[in-house]
């Protein structure tokens, strides 16, 4: 006898209750727009419903999209050392608008941010193990592209570091 799956759909919540459990959802940490909509239609509600709800937890500031914006880029920065096109992309799957972008990546020193990337290149050189300068530079740089930093930066830093340590 095989045994049979039963498709499992979330229970309706009632509109009341899904905007309590969102306004904890959002008290917690700082949530996008994206974020928490997802989350109401996970609880079964429809379009108006959930439209609504945003538009009150925008209206008593549980949401905030420049101030979800600035979060998520000094914690990716600062904390995974992630670099700017790597946050660009994670701030786009999260819909933010241009202008809350712009603001959020003020967030970011420039100093810092080349400090970062010149920690990046130097913790990662020592471990490639390659035969000559060209094979070295290509996969520092393939690292730091993976690591979000953009390219004219990586030939400035690579540069830096190569030749600081050629004898």
């Amino acid at each position: 006898m095989a045994f049979q799956y039963e498709e499992h759909k979330p229970k309706r919540l009632d509109p009341k209750v899904a905007k309590l459990k969102a306004a904890d959802f959002c008290a917690y940490q700082e949530r996008s727009q994206q974020e928490v909509r997802d989350k109401l239609y996970g609880y079964g509600l429809h379009h108006d419903e959930v439209e609504e709800i945003l538009s009150d937890l925008i209206t008593d500031n549980y949401i905030n999209e420049e101030r979800f914006a600035k979060a998520y880029v000094g914690g990716k920065f600062r904390i995974k050392g992630w670099g700017k096109r790597k946050i660009l992309q994670g701030l786009k799957q999260h819909r933010i608008s241009d202008y809350c972008m712009k603001k959020g990546f003020m967030e970011i020193d420039p100093d810092d941010y080349y400090a970062t990337l010149m920690r990046h290149a130097e913790k990662k050189l020592p471990t490639i193990k390659a035969e000559n300068q060209y094979t070295v530079r290509g996969k520092l740089t393939q690292h730091l592209v993976m690591k979000g930093f953009e390219g004219d930066l990586i030939r400035d830093v690579i540069e830096e570091l190569l030749n600081s340590t050629a004898p």
